[in-house]
């Protein structure tokens, strides 16, 4: 799909950010936030040329920002010969459409830009077709503006009569790609969960690098184990998984999965298609939180990843904090007020290799009771819950006797409640 902010152009696009301070947000995280934005404009090929924000108690439905303000933000536009304004927050269709006549000029939410930049960094077939179904479930509702190139409705023989609607036709074939996109990502899905069994037959726990985009997730995989994964110093370097062998001091052996960074205001339709490769992160045994401790809203970075984590259903599993890019810290208490906050916290460099010896024992000791080994008896009716083991479990052995399913069974600790009347004995 075409990009939405092209750096192939003559003139690098000229880009102007629009926030909206609501009586939920303070004046401090509006201004915070659209910093944020303006690294994400930057990443995606614009060249920020200013911001204004709108204090509103709430959004107005046919602007968003209010017709008044819009009207002087498109005079400064107009001026400034701004290409793009960009919101920080998701646009409806009709917002949209209003604001572009008013502004006349090209209208982007926070929700296109990340998805702009998405379609730019994803390399593998998996990753381009999650983001490209994310991009046309957002921009479905969008046909009119977006969707003119689509092939016409041809008249002659055999097509006279009202027929289809143009806009009918768009959305049927946008609507049949959406269904084919999702069949091939179930079929990946599918492959997911073989490879994760076919892993788990080693008995090796499975730990996931979770964090905000550009805390150094993937420098520290390529530390750790030797990876060539791109680790660049920008936001979203880098979106297709990838799982490598680490070997710990102990001889232990486990598997280590880097992820998609989070963000902020995470598009809701990035999370559903990114399932397969989020899958990694619920299916995991332990989560690396990586935190860039030099970042000055370390603390709001942390919140919004466990906002995520909660929203894939991964809330509640064991977690060791990683502060990282200590060598960019200087004289400052910061470190070891948050390293207190949470037991077992490691501060390293991934850059440098700071702290990995102590990084390495405390993941030792926290694999360490991962998997707790249970025999269970689950009666032949109750399929569902065999089917559950077998996605959250490592199971070891199974046979078949008087109308149950004698399973052995490694239970990550977070999930031996739910199996518990099933249980036997423990091994």
């Amino acid at each position: 799909m075409k990009a939405l902010i092209s750096t192939a152009t003559k003139r690098t696009e000229r880009v102007f950010l629009i926030g909206v301070e609501l009586k939920t947000r303070s004046k401090w995280e509006v201004n915070e936030s659209l910093d944020e934005l303006a690294e994400l404009a930057t990443t995606a090929g614009g060249e920020v040329i200013g911001d204004g924000t709108q204090k509103l108690e709430a959004p107005v439905a046919g602007t968003f920002i209010g017709s008044g303000k819009a009207q002087e933000f498109a005079q400064h536009c107009q001026r400034e010969s701004v290409d793009t304004v960009i919101f920080d927050d998701e646009l409806s269709p009709a917002q949209s459409r209003n604001l572009e006549k008013v502004f006349d000029c090209k209208i982007l939410d926070r929700t296109a830009l990340i998805l702009d930049i998405f379609a730019q960094r994803a390399r593998t077939r998996e990753g381009k077709l999650q983001v490209e179904l994310a991009q046309l479930q957002h921009l479905l509702p969008r046909l009119t503006r977006y969707w003119s190139h689509l092939s016409r409705q041809k008249g002659g023989i055999g097509m006279r009569g009202e027929g289809e609607t143009q806009l009918e036709t768009d959305r049927r074939r946008v609507q049949e790609r959406i269904d084919k996109i999702s069949e091939e990502l179930e079929t990946v899905r599918r492959q997911r969960t073989t490879q994760r069994q076919g892993r788990q037959r080693n008995l090796w726990p499975l730990a996931s690098i979770v964090g905000y985009t550009n805390a150094g997730k993937s420098t520290l995989l390529n530390k750790l184990t030797g990876a060539s994964v791109l680790a660049e110093d920008i936001l979203f370097a880098t979106l297709d998984p990838t799982t490598r062998r680490l070997r710990l001091p102990t001889n232990q052996n486990v598997l280590l999965s880097d992820t998609v960074g989070f963000i902020r205001k995470l598009p809701h339709r990035l999370v559903e298609a990114f399932k397969a490769t989020l899958e990694e992160v619920v299916q995991a045994d332990l989560l690396l939180h990586v935190v860039d401790i030099s970042h000055p809203q370390a603390e709001e970075q942390i919140l919004a990843v466990n906002s995520v984590l909660e929203e894939i259903g991964a809330n509640g599993k064991p977690i060791l904090m990683i502060f990282n890019k200590i060598d960019r810290l200087g004289a400052s208490d910061m470190l070891e007020k948050y390293v207190d906050r949470f037991p077992g916290a490691v501060a390293v460099s991934a850059a440098t290799g700071d702290g990995i010896p102590a990084l390495l024992a405390q993941l030792s000791s926290s694999l360490r009771p991962s998997r707790e080994l249970v025999e269970l008896a689950v009666p032949h009716e109750e399929s569902a819950v065999i089917a559950r083991l077998h996605s959250v479990a490592q199971v070891v052995e199974r046979r078949f006797e008087d109308g149950h399913a004698r399973l052995k069974a490694r239970v990550p600790p977070h999930h031996l409640r739910e199996f518990a009347r099933f249980v036997v004995s423990e091994s």
